[in-house]
């Protein structure tokens, strides 16, 4: 059997240098490189940043093998290999000197008075007003109302999208072993008809958060996941869970989320 690595890569000019060079390294090693991506290779690798990484996985529908990232970006918090280590990657890889991490996304069911459709996020769904309008939305979770919410939007993030924008947004870090949902607000406003939480609400993996925008706001609705957006009329419920689908991400047997986390932000 052919062993087939696919290779994903964005449109910089250091991308396409170190798809080049590695093209050239698994061709040496035997792998094929298919021309379109691949759902029987074992392996998908993202040359790029945070955004190609998860441009890649949502393009191509969740594959569930592999993904491993080469950062040629800003960031690459997703991302586990730099181009000066490419040979140490394929070494390890060939030993098979690495373990899998799966993380799980999270999903939004958009309810409009006619249908719903489904949003995935994995690092986070936001809940926003469109045009810089403050919204107002009743929040319940597990069918329990927390808070009458007044604000800019909130945040529901993932463990692994904790130091996305919940982070800048002065949420948790979160360690990703730890399976929660989190939900960070955006300018909340306290008054006495809104109540809202000013720090984030940590929730367990299994919780299920239903958001009922009030009705004269419910046009001004924006959702976005994972910063593509989702706008539909007369929204009347966001219903938000984790989901079931696992993505799998290549770690190196030494991969430590906390070195990594200080040597990103600190």
């Amino acid at each position: 059997m052919q062993k087939l690595i696919n290779i994903l890569s964005n449109n910089s000019e250091k991308s396409k240098i170190v798809e080049k060079n590695l093209i050239s390294k698994l061709n040496s090693l035997d792998f094929k490189i298919p021309k379109e991506f691949d759902d029987n290779a074992q392996l998908s690798i993202c040359i790029g940043g945070d955004g190609s990484f998860l441009n890649a996985v949502r393009n191509y529908d969740f594959p569930q093998m592999p993904f491993v990232g080469i950062n040629t970006g800003h960031l690459g918090f997703f991302q586990e290999v730099y181009p000066y280590n490419i040979d140490t990657f394929l070494d390890l890889y060939l030993k098979k000197e690495y373990y899998i991490q799966k993380i799980n996304p999270v999903e939004a069911s958009i309810c409009t008075r006619t249908h719903c459709v489904n949003a995935i996020g994995i690092n986070e769904i936001v809940i926003k007003g469109d045009k810089s309008r403050t919204i107002h939305m009743n929040i319940s979770v597990n069918d329990k109302m927390i808070q009458n919410f007044s604000g800019d939007g909130i945040i529901i993030s993932t463990p692994s999208g904790s130091t996305a924008y919940n982070y800048s947004s002065g949420g948790s870090i979160v360690d990703p072993s730890i399976k929660v949902l989190q939900i960070t607000p955006l300018s909340p406003i306290n008054t006495n008809a809104y109540r809202s939480f000013t720090s984030s609400v940590i929730l367990p993996h299994d919780a299920t958060i239903k958001i009922f925008p009030e009705y004269r706001f419910e046009n001004s609705i924006l959702v976005s996941a994972d910063g593509i957006e989702h706008k539909h009329e007369e929204i009347v419920k966001i219903e938000i869970t984790t989901s079931q689908m696992d993505i799998n991400l290549l770690r190196f047997k030494d991969y430590d989320f906390w070195t990594k986390v200080s040597e990103k932000f600190l």
